[in-house]
């Protein structure tokens, strides 16, 4: 089984950072996991001064302060689960890989909406959308919001401008619903420019302003105060559906252990017993937080 479980682990890092992964447009940190839970990575810090045509000597000496990116690895780990004896003599499928196939995708779900939590910017890093009117659609949300619309996505390229966030290397994750309000407002060329840009065997469903834009079912989520919140949470009628914006070399992922565990013909359940453990996390890069932009749904005036 040793072969077996290798080919197990495998499949959960592929299916979590496979190129048509959103988690894969990232810095990839993996060779700074220290003893597999603690990512420590060297952060230069600002360049030196220049100054033209110099005449004051000796030159003033400056050193420069670095500033270390360090964050924990979170630690996942599926519910064991049981497949008795008789399922595996008696059916004619391979029950066994069935289950394990469906733990594992739960496993990457799981993983890949933290992660989306981890790179979510705080307030004063939101842009709100500014499209027509639609129900709240994230659990328990009531009440109207603005729908997202091709002038939010020019607005978040003009941010990044400002910024100097390089053209190259900017994604922008949706919503199944955030992505429909999108190419419903771009007109029939537009539309038809935009789905010729794609990308399908790297996740980019079209480029739009300067952005690679991909989709989920579910993307980022925010508070009425525009703080990130994990969908793990209770849902709250105030909650806000977000698109997160970002610069690959803005955000970084870190893998660290993988592990399958397995207990075939256990003697007290009379059947194989399987689980798995990913240690996993990210952050934003920059402690400016520039090169990463949540695009939260604005709410409609009150009457």
């Amino acid at each position: 089984m040793a072969i077996q479980k290798e080919i197990w682990m495998a499949a959960i890092v592929e299916g979590l950072f496979a190129s048509n992964s959103f988690l894969s447009k990232a810095f990839n940190a993996d060779e700074y996991v220290n003893n597999g839970k603690i990512v420590h990575i060297p952060n230069a810090g600002a360049a030196s001064g220049t100054k033209k045509n110099r005449t004051e000597l000796p030159a003033k000496v400056t050193k420069r302060t670095d500033i270390d990116v360090t964050f924990p690895l979170d630690e996942y780990t599926t519910d064991p689960v049981l497949i008795p004896n008789a399922d595996t003599v008696e059916l004619s499928y391979d029950k066994r890989e069935s289950v394990l196939r469906q733990d594992k995708l739960k496993l990457q779900d799981d993983v890949a909406l933290d992660f989306i939590f981890n790179w979510s910017p705080a307030a004063a890093q939101c842009i709100e959308t500014t499209g027509a009117e639609i129900d709240a659609y994230t659990d328990k949300a009531t009440g109207k919001r603005k729908g997202i619309c091709k002038a939010d996505v020019l607005g978040l390229m003009t941010k990044f401008n400002n910024d100097d966030i390089p053209q190259e290397g900017r994604y922008l994750l949706l919503d199944a619903q955030m992505y429909s309000q999108l190419l419903n407002s771009l007109t029939e060329n537009e539309n038809t420019a935009f789905l010729a840009s794609a990308d399908a065997q790297n996740g980019i469903l079209g480029k739009l302003f300067s952005f690679n834009i991909m989709m989920r079912s579910r993307a980022a989520l925010y508070t009425a105060a525009k703080a990130p919140k994990t969908w793990s949470t209770a849902g709250a009628a105030t909650d806000l559906a977000a698109g997160l914006a970002w610069h690959e070399q803005s955000v970084c992922r870190a893998l660290g252990e993988v592990k399958a565990f397995e207990n075939e013909g256990d003697a007290t359940y009379y059947g194989d017993i399987y689980s798995f453990l990913v240690r996993a996390g990210g952050r934003i890069m920059r402690e400016d937080k520039k090169g990463v932009i949540a695009l939260v749904q604005g709410t409609p005036a009150a009457g």
